[in-house]
């Protein structure tokens, strides 16, 4: 029987404040058996464009990344949080190990082409559709899962940043829950994968104003009803469109949770 992984995702949100980091790498470690970790940061790139003055861009919650916005994103999430989050998991007791895409070719993408697309309002009304160039942004063409159960079986636990490469010498910004998504598809091969979108809600809520309102599962069939009548908006969508694209492709199990309940034990299950 194949052992059991937990692949953990962690939204800027819980990364950039210091209470709920804290709390983060203590939960993390604590999980039993192999893990992995996937990590965001889009806070501390757009607080750190503005120092430098450069402006963020974002399109329907989307980083708009060009060459400027490339460094930023390149130094933040690959530097200053991913290796901060290696350095606290390492006091732990985590032996983790920070990557990007382009180390050891483990995650390979394209710079995605322009696409048409209607930008939202700030009330979240559809505005008028327009041609998007999103720059230097990656789609995810494969991830080594082999490359990174070598590691695992080693003892050590990948700390993965939301970048990948072009394999022409090219950084591109990725969406993290994309990579957690495809390397949880990746490893299922090997293991028995539980996939943790974890962030600052208990869950995908019913009534985005009462926390008590999780939505305990959701299928493919209740997740188009969802969307349908508008309890599921926002970014929210292409989550759960990652997490019933994991199922489809092996994952064992995917959970939306709280950044304290990443043992899988509360949430919103995807099936």
């Amino acid at each position: 029987m194949k052992e059991q992984l937990t692949v953990v995702k962690v939204g800027g949100a819980v990364v950039e404040d210091e209470a709920r980091l804290s709390q983060l790498v203590r939960c993390f470690a604590a999980i039993a058996g192999r893990k992995a970790l996937v990590h965001g940061g889009g806070r501390s790139a757009t607080q750190l464009a503005a120092r430098l003055g450069i402006e963020s861009k974002m399109v329907n919650g989307r980083r708009v990344t060009d060459s400027e916005t490339l460094r930023v994103v390149t130094m933040v999430y690959g530097g200053l949080v991913n290796k901060g989050l290696v350095a606290r998991l390492q006091a732990a007791g985590v032996n983790a190990l920070g990557l990007t895409g382009a180390d050891m070719d483990v995650i390979r993408s394209h710079r995605r082409p322009p696409v048409t697309m209607t930008a939202r309002g700030t009330d979240g009304t559809p505005g008028t559709a327009q041609t998007v160039d999103f720059g230097f942004v990656g789609d995810v063409e494969r991830v080594d899962g082999q490359m990174l159960q070598t590691l695992i079986e080693r003892g050590v636990t990948p700390v993965m940043a939301p970048l990948t490469h072009d394999g022409h010498g090219h950084i591109l910004n990725t969406n993290a829950d994309t990579i957690a998504a495809e390397t949880a598809k990746a490893l299922a091969p090997f293991y028995r994968v539980t996939l943790v979108y974890c962030f600052e809600k208990p869950g995908v809520l019913a009534d985005a104003g009462d926390d008590s309102s999780v939505i305990p599962v959701i299928t493919r069939e209740s997740f188009a009803s969802l969307v349908a009548d508008g309890t599921v908006s926002g970014g929210m969508i292409p989550k759960i469109e990652n997490a019933l694209g994991a199922v489809d492709a092996g994952v064992d199990r995917v959970v939306i949770t709280l950044a304290t309940a990443i043992d899988g034990s509360h949430g919103t299950t995807i099936k």
